[in-house]
Order: C-alpha cells, then sequence, then structure tokens
C-alpha cells in the first residue's frame, strides 16, 4: 500500500521518519499553510456541524463564535464516538480538567499521581483505538478502489478517424462516476460516461452493476434506445431504494463522423468548432428511476477538426474555498480555445482551468470527461 506524504512505513526508524516529517513541512505545508489550515477548518466544520450550526456560526461575533464552535465540535466528536469510548473519553476530561491526586498504598506505604496524566494517557488511548479504526477502513477502500481500477480498460481500443481521450477522478477513494469503451466489433466502440446519484462506496457499487449491465447488453442491443431501456428496467429491479444513475453513451465507427449516441439524465454534450460551440439535444429520464421508460437515440454529425465532449456534473459543481462553483460559464469560456488543440491537450486544458480555481480545497464531487476529436 502506498504512503501517503508525511508518513512512514512503520518498520521505518523513528528518527528517518521525523526527518521526513520535517521535510514535508518545511517544503510543502510552510508556504501555505494558512490556506492549508482555513481549508482544515472549513472541512472539520463541514463533517462536525449541521448546516443550522454553521448558520449561527456566520451572525456571531470572533470571541463568542470560538467560544461556541469549540463546544459545538466537542459535543458532535463526543456523540460520534461508541457508547463505551464516549465513557472513556468523559473520565479523561474531567481528570484533565479537574487534576486531581490519585493515591493508593498498602502496608503503610502510598503512592500518589497526578490524575491528570492518566487522563491524557486515557486519550492518548482513544486516539489509539480511533486510527485503528481510520487505517482499517482506508485499507478496505484501498482495496476496493484497486478493484474499481481493475474494472476499467487499461487502453482505449484505437479508432481511425478520430482522436479520444478519457479521463475520471474520484473525490474520495472511490468514485461514482463511469468512464469506460467497449470494442463492439471490427472498427466499432462504444463510450460511456455515467454519473451515479451519491458519492464513495455506496455509488462506487452501483457504478460497477452500470457498468456490468451495459457491457452485457451493448454487443447484443443494436438499437441505443433498446440498451438505455433494458439498463434502466435492470437497475429499477435491482437498484436500491433513491439511487438512480445519469448516462451517455455513445458509439463511433472508423472514419465515419456520423455518431449514435443516447442520455438517460445527464447533460448534453457539447459539440466545439472553431471557436464555437453548442450543446446538443437534451436527454430523457436518469436511469432507474422510473420503469419501463422510454429513451430516445440521438445522431450527430461531426466534421473534421470539431470536438464532441461529455462530462460529469462534477466539473461544473466544483467548489472553491470561498464555496463558489466553478460553474458553467467559466467552462463555456474554455470551450472556446480548445478547438486547435488535441483530445488529450483540449481535456488537460479544462482540468488546469478547474483546478486552478478550486486551488487547495478539497474535491467535492467525483470528476470525469470523454473528448472525442474527429480528425
Amino acid at each position: 500500500m502506498p504512503f501517503a506524504p508525511g508518513t512512514a512505513p512503520p518498520d521505518k526508524p523513528l528518527w528517518d521518519t521525523l526527518k521526513q516529517d520535517w521535510r514535508y513541512v518545511r517544503d510543502d505545508v510552510r508556504p501555505g499553510w494558512r490556506a492549508m489550515l482555513r481549508t482544515t477548518m472549513a472541512e472539520v466544520k463541514e463533517f462536525y456541524l449541521t448546516p443550522e450550526y454553521r448558520q449561527r456560526l456566520a451572525s456571531m461575533g470572533k470571541v463568542r463564535r470560538g467560544l461556541w464552535m469549540t463546544g459545538w465540535l466537542l459535543k458532535s466528536l463526543f456523540l460520534k464516538l461508541t457508547p463505551l469510548r464516549r465513557f472513556v473519553f468523559l473520565v479523561a476530561l474531567i481528570l484533565l480538567v479537574s487534576s486531581p491526586r490519585l493515591t493508593t498504598g498498602a502496608g503503610g506505604t502510598q503512592a500518589s499521581a497526578d490524575g491528570s496524566m492518566f487522563g491524557a494517557f486515557l486519550l492518548v488511548c482513544l486516539l489509539l483505538l480511533e486510527l485503528k479504526d481510520k487505517l482499517l477502513a482506508r485499507h478496505e477502500l484501498e482495496a476496493g478502489r484497486s478493484v474499481q481500477r481493475a474494472l476499467m480498460p487499461d487502453r482505449c481500443p484505437s479508432l481511425a478517424g478520430w482522436d479520444v481521450w478519457l479521463y475520471t477522478r474520484p473525490a474520495n477513494d472511490v468514485g461514482g462516476d463511469l468512464v469506460d469503451c467497449l470494442e463492439l466489433g471490427p472498427g466499432r466502440v462504444g463510450f460511456t460516461l455515467a454519473d451515479v446519484a451519491g458519492k464513495a462506496l455506496p455509488a462506487a457499487l452501483l457504478m460497477a452493476k452500470v457498468q456490468a449491465t451495459l457491457r452485457a447488453l451493448a454487443t447484443d442491443t443494436p438499437s441505443l434506445s433498446a440498451l438505455a431501456a433494458k439498463t434502466n428496467d435492470i437497475l429499477c429491479r435491482d437498484g436500491l431504494p433513491n439511487r438512480f444513475a445519469t448516462l451517455v453513451y455513445v458509439e463511433l465507427r472508423d472514419n465515419d463522423g456520423g455518431v449514435r449516441l443516447v442520455n438517460g439524465g445527464h447533460m448534453p454534450p457539447v459539440l466545439v468548432s472553431g471557436g464555437r460551440f453548442h450543446e446538443l439535444q437534451r436527454g430523457d429520464i436518469a436511469l432507474g428511476m422510473v420503469p419501463g421508460a422510454a429513451y430516445r437515440e440521438q445522431h450527430q454529425e461531426v466534421q473534421p477538426g470539431e470536438m464532441l465532449i461529455a462530462y460529469s456534473d462534477g466539473l461544473t459543481e466544483a467548489l472553491n474555498a470561498a464555496g463558489e462553483f466553478y460553474g458553467e460559464e467559466r467552462l463555456h469560456a474554455v470551450f472556446t480555445g480548445v478547438s486547435t488543440l488535441s483530445a488529450r491537450e483540449a481535456g488537460a486544458r479544462i482540468l488546469e482551468s478547474v483546478d486552478a480555481f478550486i486551488g487547495t480545497t478539497r474535491p467535492y464531487d467525483d470528476l470525469s470527461l470523454i473528448v472525442l476529436k474527429r480528425s
């Protein structure tokens, strides 16, 4: 398992670990420690405080806000522990605050100790238990991420007359976006971009089902309308309540600009031509919501030099530290300047724009792109 910056394998000498940590702090953390602190505090408040608490804090003065936020964070931390750990945490706090003298003795001999030291020991024990739980969960998520990567295509089948670039980046260890390609026959390839509602493990599990269903049906279902309808019925039958997926499925052929596609509740792909762009037709209902839903097959002619781009909402809904969305206007501005680039260069230009916007903010949602350029 790879180790993150600032961490070291358990068997590495302690002194070497401390030197590595110092280099990490010196080179990576120190130049932007203020931004890192703001980002960390924002993530802590997002996780531990309810929207009502955050709204109330925004209307308070600095001193009052700090006192109330500290109390609410401790309360939320306390309630998220298991009952036994809550009891240990409470005892540790009492010992730390009161600092009693603990006295024991036998046979006329007595020994005393500062109770705050025992309280600190209990807190360290709690930290060890919570860290153990976190590392076990992280190990399972890493294993899930490995499986998810293995399910993705290791290469994209070559298509004469087309320049293709695929990309996906999960917000967490595992993601709910699907970017896939499947060779359907000689000179015929299907591309999938799907976005499962939600994030992390539940979305990733449903994403794997969407991928398996599409791959099982695509080669034997010549009609894209029927492909989407069958996939929808299977997800309605076997899916989870309140879970659905949006989908754009595109089929290309060698040296053929006639694109076939079906859209189930996803943002319309964008056709970029010269310095202009326009969205294709809007799609039908998302998959997994209504049994028996019908889907229209769309057709689009792509001329040499034109580019077809499909993306997930993790792109337009990327958030910066101020809580602002990247939005469609910024994305549209990038679209106007990528027509002369290759598919990979165009995708990289879009990602650079999004990453520059969000800065050090942790990604809010999975982000995926498919760029198809007619050469």
